[in-house]
């Protein structure tokens, strides 16, 4: 049995065969959690085989109806009040959890201290996530899919409950992953767990689902600003021992979404992966420049970058190195006051937000 207190909340919208199955795996795979069922206007067919399920749970179970779907993210947010344990954890009715897939997550979350911890998918329509490094089994990340999350309730009580005026997938959860870090919590995926995962249901008409999209688009960057993406090259002679701090600020830019792409000669990248720093985060990818003509090498992955991101921007990672091939670079110190200047905007945004 697990010792921190665990709550499984299931949100449901018909698929009743399908549910069941995942509510039943849930119940042989989760000792000592408590599910909470959210059925969020479903048919008669499937309100009464949740009702049939959940007097079967006794006190460890707990159903929840609406007459009518509020949509996926209200009814998360439904489930989540009426949660009080230390984790609880969202598993939507098309995800197949297994043995062991509740201890994974939560000794992620306490051995890591991330808010929300986040596994794999497997599965032809599963939710694509990042991949981790090799060699790393957890890392921070800012994508991650409502099919499965962990969230930890002293960061709830914090960092508030979904935005339910944004889509139910990407968007909502980019701006809950930046407002939960502006509360000092992390974000990670765990290469430890890959769930099983079919085509979730979709609400709404592709042309709805299109317009709150855009609309969810338009609202995270107003209040969170548009998300970059950096190509650093640091120069053939930089040491790992002078740009630590460099990696720290390339780290908390990571965790505001942007990505970032370092350039690295062949001894700067065997450092860079002994130090670890490749496992960092899933927005910082290491690229090894080739001993044997590094110039035109670098000017081929320059090219490649560009080609898959238009809006890419260079960075000198140095002060003083010239970016080979670049008219216009930003200077380290242009790009860090950047990031820091965000950091502070958005710690007096929490600041003034407390009661």
């Amino acid at each position: 049995m697990i010792s921190p207190s665990i709550d499984i909340l299931v949100p449901v919208w018909n698929y009743p065969f399908e549910t069941r199955a995942c509510l039943a795996a849930i119940r042989e795979h989760s000792s000592g959690a408590r599910l909470i069922i959210v059925d969020n206007g479903s048919s008669r067919e499937t309100e009464l085989m949740l009702e049939e399920f959940s007097e079967s749970l006794g006190d460890q179970g707990l159903f929840i109806k609406s007459e009518r779907n509020i949509g996926l993210v209200a009814a998360i947010n439904i489930g989540l009040a009426r949660s009080d344990s230390d984790y609880t954890v969202i598993v939507r009715p098309h995800v197949s959890v297994q043995a062991g897939w509740l201890e994974v997550l939560v000794n992620t979350a306490e051995t890591t201290g991330a808010g929300v911890v986040s596994p794999l998918f497997s599965g032809a329509e599963a939710p694509t996530l990042p991949a981790l490094a090799p060699g790393c089994t957890v890392m921070e990340s800012c994508t991650i899919a409502f099919e499965t999350l962990l969230l930890r309730t002293e960061m709830r009580m914090v960092a508030g409950s979904f935005d339910e005026n944004l889509d139910g997938n990407e968007w909502c959860l980019t701006e809950y992953v930046r407002r939960v870090a502006a509360h000092g919590y992390r974000t990670c995926l765990t290469g430890r767990l890959r769930l099983p995962c079919s085509a979730g249901q979709q609400f709404g008409s592709a042309q709805r689902r299109n317009e709150m999209e855009q609309n969810s688009r338009a609202a995270y960057i107003s209040r969170w600003g548009i998300a970059r993406h950096y190509c650093m090259y640091f120069g053939p002679d930089a040491d790992a021992a002078t740009i630590d701090d460099t990696v720290s600020a390339i780290l908390e830019g990571a965790r505001q979404g942007h990505r970032f792409t370092l350039l690295l000669h062949r001894r700067q990248h065997s450092v860079f992966r002994k130090m670890g720093w490749n496992g960092l985060h899933t927005g910082i990818r290491l690229y090894r420049i080739s001993i044997f003509f590094p110039a035109r090498d670098l000017q081929r992955k320059i090219t490649m970058l560009r080609s898959a991101s238009p809006d890419l921007l260079a960075v000198r990672g140095c002060s003083g190195v010239v970016f080979p091939g670049i008219d216009v670079a930003l200077s380290p110190e242009e790009l860090f006051g950047s990031i820091h200047a965000q950091i502070t905007t958005v710690a007096k945004q929490c600041e003034e937000a407390l009661p």
